[in-house]
């Protein structure tokens, strides 16, 4: 071995299963919404103070997948692309509000009615962060 070769141990940065904080912190929000309800990916951000709308979409990209992640949803309350058929079972076995697609709609699927759906927090939205 060199001088200018570090030691085995030193050679490759260790890593590990645990999720960044922010990550953490989205899901939890995700985890929190109840059923028959959603929250926009700006509004994760805005009740944690923190972040975007593309950062909340990031996480629940790479991370979502444990927790109901169709409850965090565009603000148009168009269904996520690829997820639509899996996102509307969940929607209607859950209540949640939809407002049904005109036959001009591209694949006649329906919308969020996201001035029914969408959750504020309530109770929670105190000392969240």
């Amino acid at each position: 071995m060199s001088e200018l070769s570090p030691p085995d141990d030193e050679a490759r940065p260790e890593y590990t299963d645990a999720l960044p904080e922010y990550a953490e912190r989205v899901l939890d929000v995700a985890d929190r919404i109840p059923p028959g309800r959603v929250m926009t990916y700006g509004d994760v951000a805005e009740w944690l103070q923190e972040g975007g709308p593309r950062q909340v979409g990031r996480v629940m990209a790479l991370y979502g997948g444990a927790v109901p992640w169709w409850r965090v949803v565009r603000a148009d309350g168009v269904l996520l692309p690829g997820h639509e058929l899996d996102a509307l079972g969940r929607y209607r076995a859950e209540g949640t509000p939809l407002k049904e697609a005109g036959r001009a709609a591209e694949g006649h699927l329906p919308r969020l009615d996201m001035r029914r759906a969408r959750w504020d927090g309530g109770e929670h939205a105190q000392g969240h962060t």
